[in-house]
């Protein structure tokens, strides 16, 4: 089993900043690719960026410029550095990662973090 952990949300004014953590922890072989989602009151779930173990990334246009993810491959966490936040920013944000088990290949999900961004 493995478990997805985020942490570091929070409120913050537009323009600010903030650093969210996501720690997979359990029988972890190897971590492909991990991915941080958002999903906004009363809108779907959305990508809003990508990295894989290699270290490439990809970014949604929105956030591009402004927000950096990166991953420390020897604690299995994922950060997502968001700068000069925005109202429509807001959501909870969660953290999505492939993870082989050794055994196995499966997609798991974090419980989200909320952050809020106020004007």
């Amino acid at each position: 089993q493995v478990q997805l952990v985020e942490s570091g949300g929070g409120l913050v004014q537009a323009g600010g900043s903030l650093r969210l953590s996501c720690a997979a922890s359990g029988t972890i072989f190897s971590i492909p690719s991990m991915s941080w989602y958002r999903q906004a009151p009363g809108k779907q779930r959305e990508l809003v960026a990508t990295i894989i173990s290699g270290g490439s990334t990809n970014y949604a246009d929105p956030v591009k410029g402004r927000f950096i993810i990166s991953r420390d491959n020897a604690k299995n966490t994922m950060y997502l550095q968001m700068n000069s936040l925005k109202d429509e920013d807001t959501a909870v944000y969660y953290c999505y990662a492939n993870v082989h088990t050794g055994l196995r290949l499966a997609n798991y999900w974090g419980q989200g973090t909320q952050v809020t961004v106020s004007s």
